[in-house]
């Protein structure tokens, strides 16, 4: 039942195994780089000769609430499921940010027994990618500054688009004014946080060294007088901007805490950017594995619909199969159960929160995704509300499981795994996408909002339309659409929870990200610079004398 070498046991995963996970994925040990013992770089050349060509498992989820919907923790206790099934089953995730971990959301390594290890050095530093993109960013930012300065830049102050990044959630630094004293240079301007940085996506999207250098020459950083489009390759320092990034755009190896590897890698989010691990972590699972789970940020709405429309389309992928992750806690609260009361039992609420689920699955449907409903258990769920749940399911044709993958691991997600197994045995057309690139950006849009979202329209401000005029005059009318959306809501307004009906999505304006390949549309009152809560989880995190860090 079990491929020879394939299962380890919790002892034989900490903390020297990375080796033998390397062996047991077929990956030539010249191609892996140690960062320690519990953490690698994986050489690009790796893709050559993929052994192995797996199955894609996208995990994906009903409309987030702030008890959290467990996602990542899905994701990896399906792959430890899998594999104490005897599977070959390996990970493709993102990186976490620092500005979520120190805010309101914390680690994004897993929790219970569905962890990645080592939780601490991904949930902070890492490999240092994070770092490699700011810098790169802000070194393309300097760059333009002192082409302003010296008088020998393409375009005006007034014309610069590019901001600064940092990996932190810093409201006073959304809008800042910059160059003070410098009259060429000074203006008005702002930090996004790294995981919107267009270097971030252009890294989970670029597919080889020369990719790279081609997507970081195209992206626009400004306009010039007459309107046409700057360039980063205007300014000389693309190779510089590589340099930067040569190590970064090489996955990460790492494990869950039952030996199942990890390629951990990027981290755009996914409410303002376009929410997907890299590509080439995506390939390095696939090639390794024969289940590679995968994930996409937030809610289907956002991270799926950008997973098929951008990644997919991108990388030339299709994702074999959906898990859409849904929780009792989640049904609650969208039936109108409120937050303070989310541990007392409330079948009602369940079922009033079913519509939620039902939307998701019919954006999933709109891509002809087979789907798989995971229940997450959470403590304190009672058998009542599961069942108003499973029965829902199998009265519609979907399966469904429940997984109790926090307390239990893998063993905890074998209902989950063998529906996965089962389900993906079964031949499916490739997805399609709901709507063409040749579309136009508006039809785009309306076609997102309403089949996606299940809105009735789309309302464009003055601004907006007046940047849709001018994108076909330079190729941008033929990217795909990066909706910035609150994940709080299928629509844009966070407070409507639940399945809401006649509302409208409203379009404030659009930033080009051409070397990443796709336009952002900016929604609601959605920032690409998160803020700290009132009470931050920093606050939180304790530093011991024997160097332990609790809290994160």
């Amino acid at each position: 039942m079990y491929p020879y070498g394939w299962i380890v046991s919790l002892s034989e995963s900490h903390p020297s195994s990375l080796p033998r996970i390397v062996s047991r994925l077929e990956l030539d040990p010249a191609h892996v780089a140690y960062y320690g013992n519990l953490k690698a770089k994986v050489d690009l050349n790796a893709l050559r000769n993929p052994p192995r060509q797996g199955k894609l498992i996208l995990v994906s989820a009903i409309t987030p609430t702030p008890p959290g919907e467990g996602k990542t923790t899905m994701s990896i206790g399906l792959a430890q499921a899998l594999q104490h099934i005897g599977k070959r089953a390996a990970l493709a995730l993102r990186e976490p940010s620092m500005g979520p971990i120190f805010g309101r959301k914390g680690g994004a390594t897993g929790g219970g027994r569905s962890c990645l290890t080592p939780a601490d050095d991904i949930n902070l530093h890492f490999t240092g990618d994070f770092h490699a993109v700011t810098s790169a960013h802000n070194l393309m930012a300097a760059t333009i500054d002192n082409r302003l300065h010296f008088g020998t830049a393409p375009m005006s102050a007034s014309g610069v688009t590019w901001k600064r990044v940092m990996d932190m959630n810093d409201r006073s630094l959304r809008n800042i004014r910059i160059g003070i004293g410098d009259e060429k240079a000074e203006r008005d301007s702002g930090f996004d946080i790294t995981a919107a940085s267009e270097i971030m996506a252009i890294l989970c999207l670029a597919q080889s060294y020369d990719d790279l250098r081609d997507r970081l020459k195209r992206m626009v950083v400004g306009f010039a007088v007459d309107g046409q489009p700057v360039r980063a390759d205007s300014f000389g320092v693309t190779d510089a901007l590589l340099a930067v990034l040569r190590n970064a755009l090489q996955p990460n190896l790492v494990q869950s805490d039952e030996g199942v590897p990890a390629f951990v890698h990027g981290g755009p989010f996914a409410n303002i950017a376009h929410g997907c691990n890299s590509l080439l972590a995506t390939r390095m699972a696939l090639g390794h594995a024969d289940y590679a789970v995968t994930e996409a940020g937030f809610a289907f709405d956002l991270g799926g619909e950008k997973f098929h429309h951008i990644k997919c389309l991108q990388g030339n992928l299709s994702p074999d199969l959906v898990v859409l992750v849904a929780t009792v806690r989640a049904l609650k609260m969208h039936g109108g159960q409120p937050l303070a009361e989310i541990t007392r039992p409330d079948a009602e609420a369940v079922s009033r929160g079913l519509p939620n689920l039902q939307a998701h699955l019919d954006a999933i449907a709109a891509f002809s995704r087979p789907v798989v409903v995971a229940l997450n258990r959470f403590e304190g769920d009672s058998s009542e509300e599961e069942q108003i749940v499973i029965r829902y399911c199998q009265e519609a044709g979907i399966p469904v499981a429940v997984a109790d993958i926090f307390a239990k691991g893998g063993p905890g997600g074998e209902e989950l795994a063998q529906a996965v197994v089962h389900a993906t045995g079964i031949s499916t057309p490739p997805h399609r996408p709901v709507y063409g690139l040749s579309d136009s950006v508006e039809t785009k849009i309306r076609t997102i909002a309403t089949r996606i979202y299940g809105a009735d329209g789309v309302d464009f401000t003055d601004e907006a339309r007046a940047q849709m005029a001018n994108f076909g005059d330079h190729g941008f009318d033929q990217l795909p659409i990066c909706m910035a959306k609150t994940q709080m809501s299928l629509s844009d307004d966070p407070r409507l929870l639940g399945r809401p009906r006649g509302f409208r999505i409203t379009v404030r304006g659009f930033e080009v990200a051409d070397g990443a390949g796709f336009l952002v549309a900016l929604t609601g009152k959605m920032l690409r610079m998160p803020a700290l809560p009132r009470s931050p989880s920093a606050e939180r995190i304790t530093f011991g004398p024997q160097q332990e860090i609790r809290g994160l």
